[in-house]
């Protein structure tokens, strides 16, 4: 964005307070960090918000601003490509209104396009980026300049105009030195990639070497996105081991889409070396990505990507794996504007398929699945074994079964479901074959999106496993009231408890949590019902406040209660509750735990929170952290647990309070003076949190938090206690937002917020 976008934030966040808008002033500001530091889940929920506010205060360049870094977020680091195409589009046109033309940032619609276009088909897009980006006409002096140059140069690269991104790269960073100004590590980049596409690895190095120093725009990625380039260069130049050290782990790339071709370009070019280890393990992470990059419209990427694993797969003797691979890129080519040479690089595929060696059995065929059975699960190799088992998949039934579920573990499920179905549907003997079939087969189709096949199967199917099927369907894609329907109608028909299992997860989803744990207490006879099974129930039964079921399920589990009847509350430790936020990120609230699955609120909440202290929650009794296996690490924790649903709110208020840090027995007798009470209290600034003495200037350690009062308290109640507390301290405490509400003394707050720059 060609603004300083921070002192733009500061402003616009001066502008709301002084409106009265300061729950939007205090999130916009974290929407950068948000999209750059991957914290998607609280991005997808705070900028739309952010924008919609924005339109309805008529605040168009802040909408703008929201929706700018939400779809950075989106094309960014995750890389979407064709599902982002269209809100791309719709940003840049909303850049045109007469009433957003004049914003500084407006060109970062028009590089984000050309990025979301890059995404989906680099060279496909290619014309039309360079045309978009050329309009922009920003001059050296814009801060916008290096990331037009960088978008640039890589549309030339993607135009086959190598000589011409080199050039362009070059140009760009002595203009922008001409001006006084230094390049984009990002623009650095991209300079070494025109330079490594040119043939010339030794001054794409030296350039990459140049560009370390320069600032990123995008520093949380820098770090990594450098890594994985110089890995390529140095193996370009056959210097493996320190292209091995540069490159960045599976671990770290693996959650940056962005940086996954690239990384496999560099792995591709290492993996015959004895330092990088191509395994069966890299072929599933792989097959992954070019799943992720279908979803997500990537279709440059999902070839480029089915190529370098089939080559990968040639070369560790995975043949059937490099055969389907050469498919997949043969079918995804089909998505191309320009397909350029990719027909040629799959033919060379299939060819070095075809005339590569595979690995021989470890035994006789008929033997095969006694092998299998024996193998080692850790250490066995499941992409030999599907080799090992084609000959007899959709023949030998024991071999289908293994060699098919196997092909999903992989990531072909589609591979194994079209093997199932031919000699289970195709054969017609579906409806006499073993539950366990119809099952797998079922499975592989739900994971391969095949839910036409699906269904066409299940009206084959005997009744139960036909309600049974459609309902993992539906659990599969939320589509809960058919769920429940399907889950009721295969309880009716025998299902057992696996229908009575999908039927009440169903039912929860659908809110009625008193139905759900009655399907499974009737199930507390059976033999089959599960540890699981009894929280499930547990929870449920809390959520609607039967204390009976709570009751029967917890003898059931082993937990001794003390009352025998009516609401259970108990002191049965402290526990940590982990609720959301309003901007998408979550809260860890210490609590004190009163039931099996309900703990009440302990620490209070900043107004606009949907919870305070006094709540009671349900929480699912799943340690979301593991106990530590050191005696005295374990004696300190505090486990852990998932909010499910307010049970019921204490009804208690927060009020803000903020100052100079009083003596240590001062503040001893104000937490006591406020436990006597019963209101909680919590402090929320830390040891580095100073005020400003107001005659000297010091710093003074300050000290500022929130005490929560139940709903019998009046404010006139608490500011009164406030004063008598804190009348005899060297320095005031200031409670302004309780002063104003009572109107008693607003002046003198506002007077000791001012002075001590509170």
């Amino acid at each position: 964005m060609d603004v300083d976008i921070w002192a733009w934030v500061g402003d616009t966040q001066r502008q709301l307070h002084e409106a009265g808008n300061t729950g939007l002033a205090m999130v916009i500001g974290d929407v950068p960090a948000q999209a750059l530091e991957g914290r998607y889940a609280q991005l997808d929920v705070l900028a739309p918000a952010i924008a919609q506010q924005a339109e309805n205060l008529q605040m168009p360049w802040l909408e703008f601003y929201a929706r700018y870094w939400h779809l950075i977020g989106r094309i960014g680091d995750r890389a979407q490509g064709a599902v982002a195409i269209a809100d791309a589009e719709a940003l840049v046109e909303f850049t045109r209104r007469e009433d957003v033309r004049e914003c500084p940032a407006a060109p970062g619609a028009v590089v984000a396009l050309a990025l979301a276009q890059a995404n989906a088909d680099g060279p496909g897009y290619a014309a039309e980026r360079l045309a978009a980006l050329s309009a922009l006409e920003v001059e050296p002096g814009s801060l916008a300049f290096a990331s037009v140059a960088e978008h640039y140069v890589a549309a030339l690269l993607d135009a086959g105009r190598v000589e011409e991104a080199v050039s362009h790269a070059e140009t760009a960073v002595a203009a922008l030195g001409g001006a006084g100004r230094e390049a984009s590590w990002e623009l650095g980049a991209a300079s070494a990639r025109a330079l490594l596409a040119a043939g010339r690895a030794e001054d794409a190095l030296t350039a990459l070497d140049a560009a370390a120093g320069f600032k990123p725009d995008d520093p949380v990625a820098k770090g990594y996105r450098e890594g994985v380039l110089r890995a390529l260069v140095l193996a370009t130049l056959d210097r493996v081991q320190e292209s091995v050290d540069a490159l960045p782990d599976l671990d770290v790339v693996g959650e940056h889409p962005r940086a996954w071709v690239e990384w496999s370009y560099a792995v591709r070019a290492l993996a015959g070396s004895a330092q990088i280890t191509n395994t069966w393990q890299l072929g599933r992470v792989l097959k992954q990505w070019i799943d992720y990059f279908a979803m997500m419209g990537g279709y440059r990427a999902r070839v480029e990507l089915a190529l370098v694993a089939g080559q990968l797969a040639v070369a560790r003797q995975g043949i059937w794996q490099a055969r389907l691979l050469a498919d997949l890129a043969e079918s995804a080519a089909g998505e191309l504007r320009n397909s350029g040479d990719v027909a040629e690089r799959i033919a060379a595929l299939r060819t070095a398929a075809d005339e590569a060696t595979a690995l021989p059995a470890p035994g006789p065929e008929a033997e095969l699945v006694g092998y299998f059975d024996a193998a080692d699960g850790f250490n066995a190799d499941p992409e030999r074994w599907v080799g090992w088992l084609t000959p007899l998949s959709g023949h030998d039934v024991e071999a289908t079964r293994r060699h098919t579920t196997t092909l999903g573990f992989l990531g072909y499920p589609a591979r194994g479901a079209d093997i199932y179905w031919t000699m289970l549907v195709e054969s017609g003997d579906i409806e006499s074959a073993d539950p366990q079939d119809s099952l797998y087969l079922s499975s592989l189709l739900i994971e391969a999106r095949q839910d036409e096949r699906l269904e066409q199967l299940a009206e084959r199917l005997p009744t139960a496993q036909r309600h049974m099927a459609l309902g993992r369907l539906h659990t599969a894609r939320e589509r809960w009231e058919q769920a429940a329907a399907e889950g009721e109608a295969a309880v009716a028909a025998g299902g057992g408890i696996d229908a009575a299992r999908l039927w009440s997860a169903a039912v929860q989803q659908l809110g009625d949590n008193a139905k759900g744990a009655g399907i499974l207490r009737d199930l507390l006879d059976s033999e089959e019902i599960e540890q699981q099974d009894l929280w499930r129930m547990v929870v449920m039964a809390t959520a609607a406040e039967d204390w009976e079921t709570v009751r029967l399920g917890a003898a059931r589990i082993g937990i001794p209660l003390q009352s025998s009847e009516g609401p259970i509350e108990e002191e049965m430790g402290l526990v940590r509750i982990i609720l959301p936020a309003p901007d998408g990120s979550q809260r860890q609230v210490l609590s004190v735990r009163t039931g099996p699955a309900t703990a009440r609120l302990a620490i209070p909440q900043p107004p606009g929170m949907e919870y305070n202290a006094g709540d009671l929650v349900v929480f699912e009794p799943q340690l979301l952290e593991p106990i530590p296996e050191n005696a005295e690490e374990q004696e300190k924790f505090v486990p852990p647990f998932a909010a499910v649903s307010m049970l019921r709110p204490g009804g208690y208020t927060s009020w803000f309070f903020d100052g100079a840090a009083p003596s240590q027995a001062d503040w001893t007798e104000f937490n006591e003076v406020m436990a006597e009470r019963g209101w909680p209290m919590w402090v929320y600034s830390d040891d580095n949190y100073t005020v400003t003495h107001p005659t000297t200037g010091e710093p003074l350690p300050g000290v500022f938090g929130w005490i929560a009062v139940p709903p019998d308290i009046s404010p006139v109640e608490i500011d009164a206690l406030l004063d008598d507390a804190t009348e005899r301290w060297v320095h005031p405490l200031a409670w302004l937002d309780l002063a104003k509400a009572v109107d008693v003394e607003v002046e003198r707050h506002e007077r000791i917020t001012k002075e001590y720059g509170l």
